[in-house]
């Protein structure tokens, strides 16, 4: 028979998982109303790569696969984004798929599995990747190397060939990946209102939607945008707001990372986040 020395350390240990369990899951947080659109942001669909540190922006094809075969069984409507910002109140289990910056691999990986599920999604396309491919160590101070900078960057003609399918909507991401609390307010402007003047010519398309660099904003940032001619705009806060937007500026988003598994993803379906903070 185990001492009661030994079923006490049992049963604290049980609790301490328990506790580790709910605090990275917070199963217990109540599910908010499908009437809420869930908007998806994602990066980059491919492969982890050994040590890097990003590869939570990497989701697995496979995982996007899972994760879109999941929605699609729970009678998933899929919307671009200009869509929550065009219409009146949002129909039950509308889901807004996001991604960020404009990697190449959203030619190879991602769009044939949107086929598959007949879904959509919305690019956040950075105006210039060319000049702009160190933004990762640049602009934001934590970030202390290039890894983002060696991933392989859209092309002009991928970006078209991608908006033919019709599976694709074309968003603004600023012109450099901007920090914008960071720069001046001029080239803040200059910055969120560049695409709106040269997508059309580049792309044959006017982005009706934009979404902040590294979800970082502050509030004339917001009013920069609504003042280019957005309709609306997307943060990184991790949270499903009520539809139609009380501020349709600053419009919270679902982090899909890519080293979650399906539970976790369905987690962040149900509220959100994964667990109590993130």
């Amino acid at each position: 028979m185990p001492t009661t020395a030994l079923l006490i350390a049992a049963g604290a240990l049980a609790l301490a998982a328990l506790a580790w369990f709910s605090h990275r899951y917070a199963w217990w947080r109540p599910a908010l109303p499908a009437s809420r659109p869930r908007v998806l942001m994602y990066h980059m669909i491919r492969e982890h790569r050994p040590g890097a540190r990003f590869n939570k922006l990497r989701v697995r094809q496979q995982d996007f696969d899972r994760q879109l075969a999941l929605l699609t069984r729970r009678g998933a409507r899929f919307v671009f984004a200009s869509d929550l910002f065009l219409h009146g109140p949002a129909p039950a289990d509308t889901v807004c798929i996001t991604f960020d910056d404009g990697y190449a691999d959203h030619l190879l990986a991602p769009d044939p599995i949107l086929a598959k599920h007949n879904a959509r999604a919305t690019l956040y396309l950075v105006g210039d990747l060319a000049t702009s491919s160190g933004w990762s160590s640049r602009k934001k101070a934590h970030h202390a190397d290039d890894e983002l900078a060696a991933e392989p960057k859209l092309t002009d003609d991928q970006v078209r060939a991608l908006l033919a399918t019709g599976r694709w909507e074309l968003g603004a991401h600023t012109t450099t990946h901007a920090h914008l609390p960071s720069i001046p307010d001029d080239d803040a402007r200059r910055e969120i209102a560049e695409a709106r003047e040269s997508f059309p010519a580049r792309f044959g398309v006017e982005p009706r939607t934009f979404a902040y660099p590294f979800g970082r904003l502050e509030p004339r940032h917001a009013a920069m945008v609504r003042n280019a001619g957005y309709l609306g705009a997307f943060t990184t806060e991790p949270a499903i707001a009520p539809h139609p937007y009380a501020d349709p500026y600053t419009v919270p988003r679902i982090k899909v990372s890519g080293k979650d598994g399906l539970l976790a993803f369905r987690l962040r379906l149900r509220a959100g986040r994964r667990g109590l903070k993130s």
